[in-house]
């Protein structure tokens, strides 16, 4: 599907993804707003809904919607008598009253990416709850997709305005020169994940990501104890910081094993390499001349598309090789063998991200924080061998 280069939130979903949508924002009720342009229709989950806090309250469900979605004004004594219901009846969505004391100016906030997150990423469901709780705030995400010409040469895309601009989130954004580019802009930033070595400089914004070397190790150990003494790499290990983390994971597994790095058993072609083509990965894993016992492959997308190259190979998973993912995708339980992966709690990190950027925003001096969100392998039938 083709998406406008700079487009407003909401996402373009799939109904899949608009489903979630729906599921976690289904403490509201009626009409919840997504940003000044779109609004998504809630069906009510819980018992207690804004109608009957409003009530409760004696006062409208409108001035009580105000109140939770972060939209208008509400007397300040208004508002602390809705707060006090809401907790009264136990309504679980009460907002954080430091988000609204966030501008509410109509700014944006810009989310910046290379590449558009696809139903195989794990930003997917980052942005879903990422964009909730800036909404809540008073803020309304922009998308803006870097072209390759205007990452060369370090140019904003079209209709990017710094000026009505409070903050950036980035995401598949990976090139430091441009990271640095955008921090000289000296409006708060924050990203998801890294560029590979952007732990070796002082960059000016801030980071949250995935830890990625720990899963792994646990994943080595547990492909060492099932009889795994060949295991290969598959995937770029200098695409990303977490890919380089992973790739890092993987070696300190062998090493933890006593086990040699041997480079003939993996496939580490650069990131633009067709790794979506099955027959170019057919081709690359008919050149290793004794096959692994087990692959560890950056993430989930590259797992699912190795495992279509093996079986046509006429390898079965487990039984000749075993495959290991990282990112715990939809995707990954519904693939045949379902995918032992390593599950990366988006939801919680889109909620978190925005929380440190709205902080960001409100206190531009506060020291630049790097965040590590612990992750968790998942075993299923692609290692059971």
């Amino acid at each position: 599907m083709h998406v406008n280069k700079d487009i407003d939130i909401v996402y373009i979903c799939k109904l899949d993804l608009f489903l979630f949508v729906c599921y976690y924002l289904n403490e509201f009720t009626g009409t919840y707003p997504i940003s000044g342009y779109y609004e998504v229709l809630i069906v009510a989950n819980n018992k207690v809904t804004m109608q009957d806090i409003a009530d409760a309250c004696g006062l409208s469900r409108n001035t009580v919607s105000k109140v939770f979605n972060g939209r208008g004004s509400v007397p300040q004594n208004t508002r602390n008598i809705i707060l006090k219901k809401a907790e009264e009846l136990g309504y679980k969505a009460i907002p954080n009253e430091n988000a609204f004391k966030q501008s509410s100016s109509g700014k944006v906030i810009a989310l910046l990416t290379n590449k558009l997150p696809s139903e195989y990423h794990f930003g997917t469901f980052f942005v879903t709850t990422f964009t909730d709780q800036i909404c809540r705030a008073g803020y309304t995400l922009k998308m803006f997709e870097i072209s390759a010409e205007e990452l060369q040469q370090k140019k904003l895309p079209p209709h990017f305005i710094p000026s009505q601009t409070a903050g950036i989130v980035g995401i598949e954004l990976f090139d430091p020169d441009y990271l640095k580019f955008i921090c000289k802009l000296g409006i708060p930033t924050i990203m998801i994940d890294s560029p590979t070595h952007a732990s070796k400089q002082l960059m000016q914004c801030d980071f949250v990501t995935m830890e990625s070397r720990a899963g792994v190790i646990e994943i080595m150990n547990k492909l060492v104890k099932k009889g795994a003494k060949r295991i290969g790499f598959f995937g770029d290990s200098e695409h990303c910081g977490s890919f380089f983390d992973r790739w890092m994971g993987y070696r300190i597994g062998l090493t933890d094993a006593g086990l040699e790095y041997d480079e003939s058993l993996c496939i580490l072609d650069p990131d633009a390499s067709p790794y979506g083509d099955i027959d170019w990965i057919a081709s690359r894993v008919s050149k290793i001349k004794k096959m692994p016992d087990a692959f560890v492959c950056a993430n989930d997308f590259l797992a699912v598309h190795l495992m279509s190259a093996l079986k046509k190979l006429g390898l079965s998973i487990p039984g000749d090789i075993m495959v290991t993912g990282f990112d715990g995708t939809p995707q990954s339980a519904i693939v045949e063998p379902s995918l032992t992966t390593v599950q990366i709690p988006s939801v919680d990190i889109g909620r978190m991200s925005a929380d440190i950027l709205l902080g960001r925003i409100n206190n531009p001096r506060m020291p630049y924080s790097w965040t590590y969100v612990r992750c968790n392998p998942i075993y299923r039938r692609s290692t059971e061998a």
